[in-house]
């Protein structure tokens, strides 16, 4: 009984103010049954043999009220409402809903990654997927335009399938960050998930779109959803692939990555911004990532709260058939 109320709240403590009753009823209980049994005694010397002069119906006159009073209390207990909190019940249920909003401009051909920033950024995103079996997942990508690659799905293959072929050039060229992010918050944004987050990688500033980022990130706080930025690129210089008229070549080109808009993007909605320079820092933000949405999700169930009173339910009924039981044989009255 005493493991059964650990960890126990109550929703309704007033109710308790009902066990104030159980010395009064005690007290009547008393007076009444001096009132209802003779006072006179009768001397007997059967005492001295070692007999005990007390029948079973004399041994248990006072189970009844016994009974009776546990019933009472713990009715009292259940309208109380005890209630328990778990951080894991529903953990393998729920999950979280992500959006990954990714950057398929030419600047992402860059080489500063191996073998360039594109297809590291596809295969640390396929790690990350992999580590979240529980969550929807869903794909956006942006370059000079926005697109919904994958809705929403709790199949990661199509969403693995749909990361393979992505590529510079799907779209028109260009860095429309606010597009892309208003895309994935609209994807996002009517979810009843825990949690809702948008993970933004990009290596650029914007150049293209209608859609300001700070403007599309205050419009995901509204509907709660966080958003992690990435950029991707070594500091200075990096190697980009140039189209030539003696073909492709190879030059080095100043990396510009917007990190004050990123940063104000994270802020707004309570997320982090992370810079990226190589394939492992990479890996390793995405591993951050995943660590702050688990430990997210264990805080906000922690405090999800569940009600306790099918075995008390139980134990009332049980105890109040015992009692019936009692005065239907043992303590019957013959008429």
């Amino acid at each position: 009984m005493i493991s059964y109320f650990q960890n126990i709240s109550f929703a309704n403590p007033y109710w308790f103010l009902l066990l104030s009753l159980v010395p009064l009823i005690i007290l009547w209980y008393i007076l009444r049954y001096k009132q209802l049994n003779a006072s006179l005694t009768m001397s007997s010397t059967d005492w001295l043999n070692g007999k005990d002069l007390k029948s079973p119906r004399q041994k248990i006159i006072h189970l009844p009220i016994i009974l009776r009073l546990l019933t009472l209390i713990i009715l009292t207990v259940i309208m109380a409402r005890p209630q328990s909190s778990d951080s894991h019940k529903e953990m393998n249920v729920e999950g979280i809903d992500i959006v990954m909003a990714m950057d398929v401009s030419s600047s992402m051909l860059a080489m500063d990654f191996r073998p360039n920033r594109l297809e590291a950024a596809k295969k640390v995103a396929k790690e990350f997927i992999s580590q979240r079996p529980n969550d929807r997942i869903g794909l956006v990508i942006f370059s000079g335009e926005a697109f919904t690659q994958c809705p929403l799905t709790i199949d990661h293959q199509v969403v693995n399938n749909l990361i393979d072929p992505m590529e510079s050039g799907m779209i028109a060229d260009g860095t429309a960050l606010g597009d892309g992010l208003a895309t994935a918050v609209n994807r996002i944004k009517d979810s009843e998930a825990i949690s809702k987050v948008i993970i933004l990688l990009t290596d650029g500033v914007q150049t293209a779109g209608s859609m300001d980022p700070a403007t599309a990130a205050e419009l995901a706080k509204t509907f709660g959803i966080r958003i992690y930025t990435i950029g991707v690129g070594r500091h200075g210089m990096a190697p980009y692939p140039v189209q030539t008229p003696f073909g492709m070549q190879v030059t080095s080109l100043p990396v510009e990555i917007d990190e004050v808009v990123l940063r104000k993007v994270a802020k707004i909605t309570d997320g982090n911004y992370f810079r990226a320079t190589s394939n492992q820092s990479l890996s390793e933000i995405y591993k951050q990532i995943d660590n702050l949405e688990k430990t997210r999700i264990e805080v906000s169930i922690f405090n999800n709260k569940y009600d306790q009173y099918k075995e008390l339910l139980l134990g009332a009924l049980a105890i109040l058939l015992l009692e019936i039981l009692v005065k239907l044989t043992i303590l019957r009255t013959k008429p």
